[in-house]
């Protein structure tokens, strides 16, 4: 999965403090216990997702993709007081280990957990967002962006994970059925004038995309 150089990720992990320390737990044991663990947002990037929320100070953050949470609470940290966090996870298993992570969390009362086709879900939540984090299936990133584009606050930032697909998108000819996914998703956003961004080559890419 981390194609960057392993050395400076050790590195960046040393010398980086943003994440919440009282979530080691939780992250160590889905490595531990998960059959995929991969999917989970590495300890780095989790302290990145914090300190971002942090500076937005959302009132309502979107999250597509939840897996068991570690990303949801570190989203959390930057919620303004009446804030909330609506996430949405397809896997029942997935969504039922995340929520029992929520309920012990600091955060319980600010997140709104949604399981079951994101696709279907989106439209039914009647919110302007501050913040939207996408990981979710990648062949989905193309229809997610168009959908939650339109909800997207004035100044809002939608954050893309896995847009580099461990690297496969760099090659001369990108293969794989979510490589080129990713590779189409990469292109679109970066010819829709409706908006701005940048890629960070933090552990498998994250796009950062603000509304013009």
């Amino acid at each position: 999965m981390e194609f960057i150089n392993p050395i400076a990720n050790q590195y960046i992990e040393t010398y980086s403090n943003a994440t919440p320390s009282y979530l080691k737990a939780m992250y160590e044991a889905t490595i531990a216990e998960h059959p995929h663990a991969h999917l989970q947002s590495n300890w780095h990037q989790g302290g990145l997702l914090s300190f971002i929320s942090k500076l937005v100070r959302p009132t309502h953050i979107l999250e597509i993709g939840t897996f068991t949470g570690f990303s949801t609470l570190c989203l959390a940290e930057g919620l303004q007081e009446n804030g909330m966090i609506h996430t949405i996870e397809l896997r029942a298993a997935d969504a039922i280990k995340a929520s029992s992570y929520f309920e012990a969390s600091p955060h319980a009362s600010k997140i709104k957990m949604h399981q079951g086709d994101a696709k279907e879900i989106i439209p039914t939540l009647n919110y302007q967002w501050d913040l939207i984090f996408i990981d979710a299936d990648k062949t989905g990133y193309h229809e997610y962006y168009d959908l939650v584009l339109p909800t997207l606050n004035k100044d809002g930032l939608i954050i893309v994970d896995n847009v580099l697909f461990h690297g496969e998108v760099l090659a001369e000819k990108v293969a794989g059925k979510s490589a080129k996914a990713i590779q189409a998703f990469n292109e679109y956003v970066l010819n829709d004038e409706r908006t701005e961004q940048t890629i960070l080559t933090i552990r498998d890419g994250l796009t950062l995309i603000r509304k013009k």
